[in-house]
């Protein structure tokens, strides 16, 4: 999103300058998982700046254990630790109804779980934010129950 882009450098010098300095985040080490839905701007400005993207399509085929283990070395390999921001979005709506842009064939509520429990196991991660829970949209809190959840298990909790 926008933030992101100004933390890349991408966009108007009055966001992207804010500290003094840009980028604050290489691009080659920002990775998008789950994606599914993506207009020709946002197209064009991945390509462009060289921002890795792993859609449904390659979770499917590569499975979402290999798709992290990539995420991973792409966004950890050459930094001190990982910033995860966990969109909501990136659900399918069975499992996250109260989003911002519910759109069909997201990841499934295993599948965000053992990302999530991949990224805890990397030791990478130093910080993490979550976005797009919308209680107005929610039905019976199960979006923000369910961030939660992952939230828990981003930071190392397991079953044993």
């Amino acid at each position: 999103g926008m933030i992101l882009s100004a933390l890349a450098g991408i966009g108007h010098s009055s966001l992207t300058n804010v500290g003094g300095w840009q980028p604050k985040i290489h691009t080659e080490s920002i990775v998008v998982v789950g994606a599914r839905d993506l207009d020709s701007g946002e197209q064009a400005l991945l390509r462009e700046h060289s921002i890795h993207v792993f859609t449904m399509s390659e979770i499917d085929q590569l499975g979402i254990s290999e798709v992290m283990r990539q995420a991973l070395t792409i966004a950890g390999d050459h930094n001190d630790g990982i910033h995860l921001s966990l969109d909501m979005d990136a659900l399918d709506p069975k499992e996250a109804p109260g989003v911002g842009t519910p759109v069909r064939g997201g990841l499934t509520y295993r599948e965000a779980h053992l990302a999530m429990e991949l990224i805890a196991d990397s030791g990478k991660l130093i910080s993490m934010d979550v976005v797009e829970v919308n209680p107005i949209l929610d039905r019976e809190n199960a979006t923000a129950l369910l961030a939660v959840e992952l939230v828990l298990s981003a930071l190392g909790k397991k079953i044993l």
